[in-house]
């Protein structure tokens, strides 16, 4: 038992000893700890009071900073003020000084003109005296004249005043001659630079359709397809697109022959969907060949659309829009109608524009101008008046289906922009390159052009210059007068208009000379 007390004691000893020791272990590491945070928290304290320091020195510049722009800026708007201010009373002093001037001159006039004034009432009654005293003798004077002359004052009157008369109209007429002229010069000379400014402006490339379509074959195998039985599907193919189809020795390929462009567009294009179909037989190609006419339809529509939407021809009737389409397959001498009407149309849109008219109408009109030329059906009408009759009819503006109708003479030009679209017509077709005919067919209109002025009485020689466009006729002075050159052109402008088919215009100029010539010997 003693042993275990002993041991209790001792532990319990033992436990209170490092109780103690504990706790003044404790208070030793918490009185440390404490001191660190107290030194730790004066340095965060220093460092806070030093930054707070520093912010509010920073602060104070920025105000001062901020203080000194505002004063600069006060002191700026002061100094403009003041300077307004100096300046609008300088201003004020030039105008009193400036006033006060011309109170001075007015003041200054004023005496003058008192003065200018009784000068001239002293003139005017020394004149009316003289008037009197010359009154008195011009009575006199007129007696006298009276007496020696025979006439009376009256009849003098007369005698001088028609004399007068006659002079007057003689120099009126004689400078009338002159403005005319004048006037047809300056006319002639800005037509021409209006003109010149204007096939400038829209020079366009010139593009001469063929009368046939070469089609590409990948073998010559296919020609016999084409063929047929005893050319059974060749003459189906002619008769379903009224196109020739030529087969000769030309290797792997097939001429399609047509004036009408169209049609040979419809037979290129049933050719191409039969040889890749590969049934080939008449039945099947008059299937082919009616489908393509429709599809084809489809195409003329869409190119009418396009040309009118980039052309800035709004408003236009269905059937209208067809025709323009149309005009894509259709050609004039050689010369594509579509391009002709479309540079046409930028023609008159621009010579409009240069005589102050109105752009858009003479576009529009110039586009439709040959709408005549691709009918549905064939008419006696000449194109220029079946234009005119068309676009009348899908209610076009007067003044539009006026310039169709007159753009060859056929109608009475009864709107600004008629003449406009004649001549810008005649100025696409005259352009070099522009149109083409077989050279047989030029020689005779040449020939024939000639001979028609010298049946005439009293021509001597006719010769046709410029392509044919302009036809100079010589004339025996002895037969042939002035008076009647004119009539004498006329004449054969006429003829030439109404018996002959030409394109353009054609200038008609007689010359008639006589020389006398004498020898001194």
């Amino acid at each position: 038992m003693e042993p275990n007390i002993i041991s209790i004691i001792v532990g319990a000893a033992a436990l209170a000893v490092g109780i103690v020791l504990g706790k003044v272990i404790f208070a030793k590491n918490t009185k440390k700890q404490v001191e660190e945070a107290q030194l730790q928290s004066q340095s965060i304290i220093k460092e806070a009071e030093l930054k707070a320091e520093n912010i509010r020195k920073e602060k104070e510049l920025e105000a001062k900073e901020k203080f000194v722009q505002m004063k600069a800026a006060h002191d700026r708007e002061v100094m403009q003020r003041n300077q307004k201010i100096s300046e609008a009373e300088s201003r004020i002093k030039q105008k009193e000084q400036s006033i006060n001037q011309k109170e001075q001159n007015l003041e200054k006039q004023v005496k003058e003109n008192e003065a200018i004034k009784d000068n001239l009432n002293r003139q005017i009654e020394v004149v009316n005296v003289k008037r009197t005293e010359l009154e008195k003798h011009q009575e006199e004077h007129i007696r006298r004249l009276e007496k020696v002359a025979g006439l009376s004052a009256e009849d003098a009157k007369t005698q001088l005043i028609e004399g007068l008369k006659q002079e007057a109209q003689t120099r009126a007429i004689s400078l009338q001659q002159e403005i005319i002229e004048e006037a047809k010069l300056k006319a002639n000379k800005e037509a021409r630079k209006i003109v010149i400014q204007t096939i400038q402006r829209t020079a366009a490339e010139q593009a001469i359709e063929n009368t046939i379509t070469v089609f590409n074959l990948e073998s010559d195998e296919i020609k016999g397809s084409i063929i047929g039985r005893e050319g059974r599907n060749i003459r189906a193919i002619e008769a379903a697109t009224g196109v020739d189809l030529i087969v000769d020795d030309t290797p792997e390929a097939i001429v399609l022959s047509s004036f009408d462009p169209l049609r040979r567009e419809v037979a290129r294009l049933s050719l191409q969907r039969l040889v890749a179909d590969g049934r080939i037989h008449p039945a099947r190609i008059e299937e082919v060949v009616e489908k393509t006419k429709r599809q084809l339809d489809d195409q003329v529509m869409e190119i009418g659309e396009r040309t009118a939407m980039e052309m800035g021809v709004h408003g236009l009737h269905k059937e209208l829009i067809r025709m323009v389409g149309r005009m894509r397959f259709r050609s004039s001498y050689g010369q594509n109608l579509l391009m002709h009407s479309r540079e046409t149309a930028n023609l008159c849109a621009i010579m409009a524009a240069e005589l102050g008219l109105n752009p858009k109408l003479a576009k529009r009109a110039g586009l439709l101008h040959d709408i005549g030329k691709v009918p549905d059906e064939e008419t006696e009408l000449s194109h220029a008046l079946l234009g005119a009759k068309l676009a009348e009819k899908y209610g076009e503006n007067p003044a539009v289906v006026n310039a169709i109708g007159a753009h060859h003479d056929e109608m009475e030009m009864q709107y600004v922009i008629s003449p406009i679209v004649q001549a810008c017509d005649a100025i696409s077709g005259a352009r070099p390159g522009a149109r083409r005919e077989i050279m047989q067919q030029y020689l005779q209109r040449i020939k024939d052009l000639e001979n028609l002025a010298q049946a005439y009485q009293g021509v001597e020689k006719a010769y046709a210059i410029q392509a044919g466009r302009e036809l100079r006729v010589i004339v025996e002075a002895e037969k042939v007068t002035d008076a009647d050159s004119d009539k004498l052109s006329f004449e054969i402008a006429q003829k030439i208009q109404t018996e002959m088919t030409f394109p353009g215009q054609i200038k008609v100029t007689v010359i008639r000379e006589k020389r006398a010539v004498n020898i001194a010997r």
